[in-house]
């Protein structure tokens, strides 16, 4: 049998060389955080595209503007769920929108926070509930896994659900969430009734409710061709490159798509052959 004292001393010496917890960054300092290891983290880099470059999305960008203003000079604002097409210039969109209002004068921070790490929302919402300035938390591609356990399965929903609306552990007043994903509804594509613990129509269920939470839902959709040159058109005026429209259009069919994010990596593409930097 194991001596107690010395299994006493053994976790005393494990905890003295663990390294200590990182303390929280201030969160009245910077203009963007990475919630990491349980902990507020200064972003390395946070340097948002000007909102005026992202194109074809004005009716979306003119919408969570305003609600981000709204948030910003403390009026009512809403939560905002952004769907749709891979590459649409949903997140670019919620980064330059916080780029904006900085730019503007406003006193407004970017949090980017992971999916599998909702279940510590709460512990973020006290660091940040008296804080004098306001907060875009930010989801990115969010989706639930029906074969996982935790925040990344089944609870997922219901535990985000309760901080959007109602339950004691709501999001303050200076913070809104910022949540991008590829539906309207975050349902798995794949649902099946044998590979889930729990009955797949209450998931679904969870889910349909979760997006109904969000006061503000914006559509981004595969772009025509017009708009995709138009993109590439304003990307490039703004660097300085020439480009021929018919080889921006090849590009997009080389790929298989037109979005916002196939013409910003075609410019760079255009700004490496000149032998510039972006």
């Amino acid at each position: 049998m194991t001596d107690p004292a010395i299994l006493a001393r053994i976790a005393d010496a494990l905890e003295r060389i663990a390294p200590p917890p990182a303390p929280h960054a201030d969160p009245a300092a910077h203009p963007a955080y990475v919630w990491r290891d349980h902990g507020l983290a200064v972003a390395r880099v946070f340097s948002p595209l000007p909102l005026d470059l992202l194109t074809g999305v004005d009716t979306q960008k003119a919408a969570l503007l305003d609600n981000a203003r709204r948030l910003a000079t403390g009026a009512a604002a809403h939560d905002v769920l952004l769907w749709g097409a891979r590459g649409a210039g949903k997140s670019a969109l919620v980064k330059a929108t916080v780029g904006e209002l900085r730019g503007q004068g406003h006193d407004v921070a970017l949090i980017e926070i992971a999916g599998e790490r909702i279940e510590e929302l709460p512990r973020l919402f006290a660091l940040i509930a008296d804080v004098p300035r306001a907060f875009v938390l930010f989801l990115d591609d969010l989706g639930f896994d029906e074969g996982a356990s935790g925040a990344a399965g089944g609870q997922g929903p219901r535990l985000l659900r309760s901080m959007l609306e109602g339950g004691a552990e709501a999001r303050p007043a200076n913070a809104r969430l910022h949540v991008t994903a590829n539906r309207r509804h975050i349902v798995s594509r794949d649902l099946r009734e044998q590979d889930s613990p729990i009955n797949p129509r209450d998931v679904v269920d969870d889910k349909l409710a979760l997006a109904d939470r969000f006061g503000l839902s914006l559509g981004f959709h595969v772009c025509d061709q017009d708009t995709y040159v138009a993109m590439v058109q304003g990307y490039a005026d703004r660097y300085g490159l020439a480009f021929e429209p018919l080889d921006a259009i090849a590009w997009a069919t080389q790929r298989g798509s037109r979005s916002g994010r196939v013409a910003w990596q075609y410019v760079v593409e255009l700004a490496g052959r000149a032998g510039k930097k972006l």
